[in-house]
């Protein structure tokens, strides 16, 4: 792999871990930097610089008490501390699901170091009406099949919980691959291999944070150019018609990209056109 490294970055009581591939402009990933490098096929995105940064909430706390976290302005100050140590002075965030919020958070408190903002595969809210709305879009549109198989795999949940509850997360990801893979009998359990979880941060910022974010309203007010990428079959955070009130008072500042065969993870399941749609929105002038 072409102009590979990756590092550490020690902050405020975390170790974050980051990986850094490719030659271009820079385009940092917010996340689990083990997990999301693993989503960008290594042999693609030519033109790019690709870093993958840990956030706390995949970081590896060094006290107990760092854990404990208020508000989204850490990690904000997390990622300003990180672009500092890897010496970016302006750069593309993307934000894939719930890191979409982090990613608009940080382009709004540091707009001078954002050159653009990719938000992929999120809804408007991660609110409990939100989410109430997509489970009954699942069961209303899903068909019978992939609803099926939903079904098998969640009550399966409990017992891998049970067995390995500090890696909850990862669990409820694997097991809910209907709502999330175009093809739904994916497993999906590889890409989670030696995720480092915090499940304090994680429960604390897509429970509460993450509920109280409106991207819709963030987003009429963006004044950066922004690439919203949305999957077809991405149940997770679906339907698609979240996003209409978009449609009808636009920014012009948005691309959005419905990409047809992808669920929740179109990097990973049509490399190929995500990487052209991408790289061509990258590269405009």
């Amino acid at each position: 792999m072409d102009n590979y490294s990756n590092g550490i970055i020690q902050c405020d009581g975390y170790i974050l871990h980051y990986e850094r591939r490719g030659t271009g402009p820079a385009v940092l990933v917010i996340g689990s930097s083990l997990y999301y490098s693993r989503l960008f096929p290594p042999d693609r995105f030519a033109g790019s610089e690709l870093i993958f940064l840990d956030h706390r909430g995949f970081g590896f706390p060094l006290r107990a008490e760092a854990l404990q976290l208020k508000g989204l302005a850490p990690i904000i100050e997390d990622i300003e501390y990180a672009r500092q140590q890897l010496g970016l002075v302006e750069f593309t965030i993307l934000g894939h699901s719930g890191h979409a919020f982090m990613a608009m958070a940080y382009a709004k408190r540091y707009p001078q170091h954002v050159r653009r903002l990719v938000l992929l595969n999120t809804a408007p809210s991660n609110s409990a009406g939100r989410q109430r709305e997509s489970a009954e879009y699942f069961e209303r549109q899903a068909d019978p099949e992939r609803r099926s198989w939903f079904t098998r795999q969640m009550a399966l949940l409990e017992e891998d919980i049970r067995r390995e509850p500090e890696r909850r997360f990862a669990h409820m990801c694997c097991r809910m691959g209907a709502q999330s893979f175009y093809d739904y009998t994916y497993d999906s359990t590889a890409l989670w291999d030696g995720v480092q979880m915090n499940m304090p941060v994680i429960d604390y910022l897509w429970g509460e944070v993450f509920a109280e974010i409106d991207l819709l309203t963030e987003l009429h007010a963006c004044a950066k150019p922004v690439f919203l990428g949305l999957g077809r079959y991405d149940y997770l955070v679906g339907p698609l018609a979240l996003w209409d009130a978009l449609d009808k008072a636009p920014n012009s500042l948005v691309t959005k990209v419905v990409f047809e065969r992808s669920g929740h993870n179109p990097m990973f399941e049509e490399p190929e056109r995500f990487e052209q749609k991408l790289a061509s929105w990258l590269h405009e002038d």
